[in-house]
This record gives C-alpha cells, sequence and structure tokens, in this order.
C-alpha cells in the first residue's frame, strides 16, 4: 500500500459514484449485459468498480487479475513494508545507479514535470518536512527558521536522477527519500483500467479512494455521474457539493484532494496539513478542496494535491497555464464558495450542475 502523509489524509472520501441500478433484459434464450460490481480493500483505502460488456467479463476472473496487479503495486511502491522496491531504494545510502522499472521510471519522469510545471509545489520527496513539524503523530512542533532551512537541504526531487535509456535512477545524495503516495491512487486506478479494457470492457467507473475514471455509458445507455463531495467530515455520511455529468465516452479521470479539516492548534493560531515544500512551512490559503479532470489518473492525483499547495489564486494561474480543468472550493465566513479554471469552464466533456 502507498504511505498516506498527512498531506493526503484527506484525498479520499470527498468524490463518491452516485448509485447506479442495474438492469438486466431477456430476449428469447439469450442474455443481454448484465452490471457487474466489485469491491476490495488495498492501499490503505477502499476501492469500487462498477463494469459492463456486450460480451461478458466474469467478475472471478477480473477479480482475480486485480489481485494480482495490486499486490504488484504494493510490493514496488509500498513504504509501509521493508522488501518493497520503494523501501529498499530508500533505505539505501548509495549514489550508484539502481535499476527500476518502467513505470517507476514513468512515474519519477512525471514527478520532475510536474514540479517544474507546479512552481515547486509537488514534490514526492518532502516527507522528513512532515515528520519535522510533527504532522506524522499527535503532536505539533512548530519548528525554527534554522531547523526547516536544515531539513530542505535534504530534499528535492531535483536530488534524484534518471536513465530512461537504461532503466535506471540514482540518488545525489544518500539521505534523499521518495514517497510516490500523492499518485499512488491515481496509478492504482490506471492500472486497474487497463485490466478491464485489455478483457474487452469499455465501459466503467473505477473507484479507488475516492478518485476516478470513468469510460462509456451507464448500461441503460445514460451517462455516469458521480458527485464532488462537501470538504468536511459530516456524522451522517456523505453529501453532495456538486453533482458531475460525464459526456465524454473516452475516458474521463477525476481526482481530489482536501483538507479534510486536518490541521493543528498552537495557542490561538491554526496550522494546516498541507505544507508548501518552497516555504517548508503549511500554507495560509482558504483553499479546502480541488478536483482536476483529465485523462490520466495519475497526472490528475498529482495536480490536485499541487493545487492544495498551490491555493486558490496561484492554483488558477498554474492550471490556466497548464490547460487544467480544475474545480476549486475555498472556506470563507463557514461557508463555502467554488470556482472554475478557465479550462474547466469551457470543457465539453463534463457538466457540473
Amino acid at each position: 500500500m502507498f504511505t498516506h502523509s498527512p498531506k493526503l489524509l484527506s484525498k479520499r472520501s470527498y468524490v463518491a459514484a452516485l448509485s447506479l441500478s442495474a438492469i438486466v433484459l431477456l430476449s428469447g434464450c439469450s442474455q443481454a449485459p448484465k452490471l457487474h460490481k466489485i469491491t476490495g480493500f488495498a492501499e490503505g483505502t477502499s476501492y469500487h468498480v462498477t463494469y459492463w460488456s456486450k460480451q461478458d467479463v466474469p467478475v472471478a476472473k477480473v477479480t482475480e487479475q486485480f489481485n494480482k496487479k495490486l499486490a504488484a503495486i504494493d510490493k514496488e511502491y509500498s513504504t509501509y513494508r521493508n522488501d518493497s522496491y520503494i523501501s529498499k531504494f530508500n533505505h539505501s545510502t548509495s549514489t550508484q545507479w539502481q535499476p527500476a522499472s518502467k513505470d517507476f521510471i514513468y512515474m519519477l519522469s512525471l514527478a520532475k514535470k510536474l514540479n517544474k510545471d507546479s512552481h515547486g509545489c509537488y514534490d514526492p520527496t518532502i516527507q522528513p518536512l512532515y515528520k519535522l513539524w510533527g504532522f506524522q503523530g499527535e503532536t505539533l512542533n512548530v519548528p525554527t527558521a534554522q531547523q526547516i532551512a536544515a531539513i530542505k537541504k535534504d530534499i528535492g526531487i531535483d536530488k534524484i536522477e534518471i536513465d530512461p535509456v537504461n532503466l535506471r535512477i540514482r540518488k545525489t545524495i544518500p539521505q534523499i527519500q521518495i514517497d510516490l503516495s500523492s499518485m499512488g491512487e491515481g496509478y492504482a486506478i490506471s492500472q486497474l483500467s487497463k485490466i478491464l479494457e485489455a478483457d474487452g470492457v469499455n465501459n466503467y467507473l473505477v473507484e479507488f479512494g475516492g478518485d476516478m475514471k470513468i469510460k462509456g455509458r451507464k448500461l441503460e445507455g445514460q451517462k455516469w455521474r458521480v458527485a464532488i463531495e462537501q470538504p468536511i467530515a459530516l456524522k451522517d455520511g456523505i453529501r453532495p457539493y456538486t453533482i458531475v455529468n460525464i459526456n465524454a465516452e473516452d475516458g474521463v479521470s477525476l481526482n481530489t484532494s482536501g483538507t479534510y479539516h486536518h490541521n493543528f492548534k498552537d495557542g490561538k493560531k491554526d496550522y494546516s496539513h498541507i505544507l508548501d515544500t518552497r516555504t517548508g512551512a503549511p500554507v495560509t490559503h482558504d483553499l479546502v478542496s480541488a478536483s482536476v479532470f483529465g485523462h490520466n489518473p495519475i497526472v490528475s492525483d498529482a495536480w490536485a494535491t499541487s493545487m492544495l499547495c498551490l491555493g486558490p489564486v496561484e492554483g488558477k494561474i498554474v492550471a490556466n497555464e497548464q490547460d487544467l480543468s480544475v474545480y476549486f472550493i475555498q472556506s470563507e465566513n463557514n461557508t463555502f464558495k467554488s470556482s472554475e479554471s478557465d479550462s474547466l469552464k469551457k470543457d465539453k466533456r463534463i457538466t457540473l450542475s
């Protein structure tokens, strides 16, 4: 499973599929396509998959494929197990080249590009800052400027080098560590979606930890409908904030990150769990949720995390620079207000209501 750092604790729970109904039609001796559902638990969260196909693809077959793939992901990316590839890399102090899988190099290459495109906000080596602030436990520690400066010398995705031709990576300083959980749910979604499509399934909704990819149509021919949830903890369950109608049939990813009221109070001052890598300190803006619509759930996942670092003002600037469809929710005087990036306003793939 991927590590869920404090920055990412609230990625889940914001986006949920609305209830779906299955209609089975019988015509003579032949049976029309059925709606199938698979649920499970992996990477520290739950997942739900709904799919149908003209040629029936058995749930047992798909479930077995899912389990095999999720086990492989866990073995490569989990920071909770010492025998995973990423843990071995993190624990090593070697600065020599080390072999890496094609997917691992792809993820790191994306991280480097996103770091640049996000004005330095996105950085999967930030974990030591959370430890410094005490966000990995329950006791806040407000560090000094000198302590922050010292930690910042030991982080930075630029301190990881990639050789995509020879499939290898290396550290430039022994202590650097990486945590790709900020793309983890998006990566899992992309892998499960590939399995479905390889089986001939092109009508599905794959939801993993609240993030999702939607393709095709519902069994009845209607558009898929999902909901962006209110970014607050509710005792009586989830509550839709915005309904999303999926117009496109070629695949739309939806990834949401939010603060979910994760903060610490030191006297009269509140500190957000969302840290800005550039300053080494918690953000001070009022953005509480960012939903990114895209084609690649891995990229959208990382951008959703980045938007919470950037905030509503710089976030919109970057979203417009990168042509990203982003839905922002800000907290203002105990109420929420939403806004959209320029690209989302023009995005015909979806309709918000």
